[in-house]
């Protein structure tokens, strides 16, 4: 094979039309083979297909265009807007199991741009993104083809609400803090009160929850100083219950209540602290009223009609 006869020598190799010459220098080793191949190309030993040198020049770009989004770490983007715009656009997203979670808040962390590809997208990251939600204890991302993602998740169980000075917080059954109240149906939970309060609550509400007529009237369980508690009623009362003992006090406040209607009555607290006696606290009202009461004496005590003498 002759690579060329000097120069102006006649028209050396042509590949795909194209003069090849090699006067001026010389080729690597790694080289020469495929260059002779496409010298015998040139040739005329084989007939390359019409357009082949567009269809080549075209291969080397689009291999270039990889090879440099690769190298420049965008080939999952270069994957994404292909296969997008073939089909596999993301268009249609299933949300299950949600009750506290908003599906705009899981929307946001699929992440989604309007072009996501359903063969490019982590399932996997967008999960351990939906993870991090705050009511989010489980859950799974699943592609469902051509073009659907599902969205499943398991929600953590609220127990209590728990305030702690102007905190007022959702919690679950081992105290642990889920997120913030935010009303709707959590302002139907029992509302637990004081430091300490969530690791006692369970215990403390399943005895109180043995008397549903008490139950019912109980606005909050107040934990005072770590050590006992006091019940806040739904009429205004409070019960202080003693440290020691609150299984027994708690039934005989229920028994007093069922047989003389002391919780209905006009009173601001029932102290039950000693295990001798129980202390009655009026209301500011009826504490005036009592004290009227006292002081009016009946007119014949006061007053004895003067004697007639026969």
């Amino acid at each position: 094979m002759r690579w060329g006869q000097g120069k102006g020598a006649g028209a050396g190799p042509a590949l795909f039309g194209l003069p090849l010459s090699f006067d001026h220098f010389v080729l690597p080793r790694m080289l020469r083979r495929p260059v002779r191949v496409l010298a015998r190309l040139g040739g005329g030993e084989f007939a390359a297909p019409p357009f082949s040198a567009a269809i080549l020049s075209a291969v080397l770009i689009g291999s270039g265009s990889a090879y440099g989004a690769y190298l420049g770490g965008q080939i999952d983007g270069v994957v994404q807007g292909v296969t997008a715009r073939t089909g596999f656009a993301v268009d249609q997203i299933k949300v299950v199991g949600n009750r506290e979670t908003s599906e705009i808040d899981i929307l946001d962390r699929l992440e989604l741009d309007g072009w996501t590809s359903l063969i490019g997208f982590d399932a996997e990251a967008a999960r351990e993104r939906i993870r991090t939600l705050p009511w989010v204890e489980v859950a799974a991302v699943r592609k469902v083809y051509p073009h659907t993602l599902e969205v499943r998740v398991e929600e953590r169980e609220p127990f209590a609400l728990w305030q702690q000075g102007n905190s007022l917080s959702v919690i679950e059954r081992d105290g642990q803090i889920i997120a913030p109240f935010s009303g709707g149906k959590q302002a139907l939970l029992p509302l637990i009160i004081g430091t300490g309060a969530p690791a006692r609550a369970p215990d403390f509400l399943a005895k109180v929850k043995r008397y549903p007529e008490l139950a019912a009237r109980v606005k909050g369980y107040i934990r005072v100083g770590e050590r006992r508690w006091d019940l806040k009623l739904e009429n205004g009362i409070t019960v202080k219950l003693p440290e020691d003992g609150e299984d027994q006090a708690i039934a005989a406040l229920v028994r007093m209540d069922r047989d003389n209607g002391l919780l209905t009555r006009d009173i601001a607290a029932v102290d039950m602290r000693l295990s001798d006696r129980l202390v009655v606290q009026l209301t500011p009202e009826a504490a005036t009223q009592r004290e009227a009461a006292l002081n009016e004496k009946p007119k014949s005590l006061t007053k004895r009609k003067p004697e007639t003498k026969i």
